[in-house]
């Protein structure tokens, strides 16, 4: 049971973030890295050991791969096009 919820869980934070994207499409980019950097400083914090349980574990996880895809998402989407002229 704990697998499946992971696993929905884990699904919904990549969802999530891609429908924002999507629906109301990228912010300005200082936004997208400052929520690349608080997932990096979130993924590197060492967690007491009495907050170790599973259900901190699926919320850290959830936050962490939300903000993490919500802000290469938005770097990777506003990455100005250029067009090379021959």
């Amino acid at each position: 049971m704990y697998t499946l919820l992971a696993v929905l869980v884990y699904t919904a934070a990549i969802a999530i973030p891609v429908f924002l994207l999507y629906h109301f499409h990228s912010q300005h980019w200082y936004w997208h890295l400052l929520a690349v950097v608080a997932s990096l400083v979130l993924g590197l914090t060492p967690i007491p050991p009495d907050l170790q349980t599973r259900s901190f574990d699926l919320f850290f996880g959830f936050v962490f791969i939300a903000l993490i895809s919500w802000g290469l998402g938005g770097l990777i989407v506003s990455m100005p096009h250029r067009h090379r002229h021959a």
